[in-house]
């Protein structure tokens, strides 16, 4: 469920005066307890501006990640830091395995989803240099290819001069058969 700063507020004005606001529909009283207490504690360490809804999918950079992880690391509890940091303890919590999983690298901003298949046609892309034997390689490969393009063509002109021989030849045998 999610609060409006004016509810969230005022449920932390009552639980600093030492009264509870009532439990909303649906939820459990322990759990709704927890949440102001939680709260509460983001205020006193964040100020009231806390509470405001943050924009959806902030990124963190991989420092602001690693500042958190090392104090936990260090031995600080994961609620501490995450209040401290001003975000959920799951998500501390996920960086901080993903951290021991895969090093640094992973909290670095991956882009998410399917790779697009269309290159940027502004890119230019420049061939890494050949080295010798691949130049090499490429400079016979360049000669297979032309001497297979002669020898097709080759084929093919041998091809013509017989069809054109061979109606020729017709041509000659229909006059023939016409002149008898």
């Amino acid at each position: 469920m999610r609060y409006s700063y004016e509810f969230k507020k005022e449920c932390v004005e009552l639980y600093k005066q030492g009264k509870w606001m009532e439990t909303p529909e649906g939820v459990k009283p322990h759990t709704f307890r927890d949440k102001i207490k939680h709260w509460s504690k983001l205020v006193d360490f964040h100020g009231e501006e806390i509470l405001k809804h943050k924009e959806q999918d902030k990124k963190w950079t991989a420092e602001e990640k690693f500042k958190w992880i090392s104090k936990v690391l260090v031995g600080n509890s994961y609620k501490s830091v995450a209040i401290e940091a001003g975000i959920s303890d799951g998500q501390l919590y996920t960086s901080v395995n993903k951290y021991k999983k895969f090093g640094y690298n992973s909290l670095e901003i991956k882009k998410r989803g399917r790779p697009s298949k269309m290159r940027n046609k502004n890119e230019n892309i420049e061939p890494k240099p050949l080295n010798e034997s691949e130049r090499e390689e490429l400079i016979r490969l360049r000669e297979e290819n032309e001497y297979l393009r002669t020898a097709q063509a080759v084929a093919k002109k041998l091809e013509a001069l017989r069809r054109e021989k061979y109606a020729a030849y017709l041509k000659a045998k229909k006059q023939q058969s016409s002149e008898n």
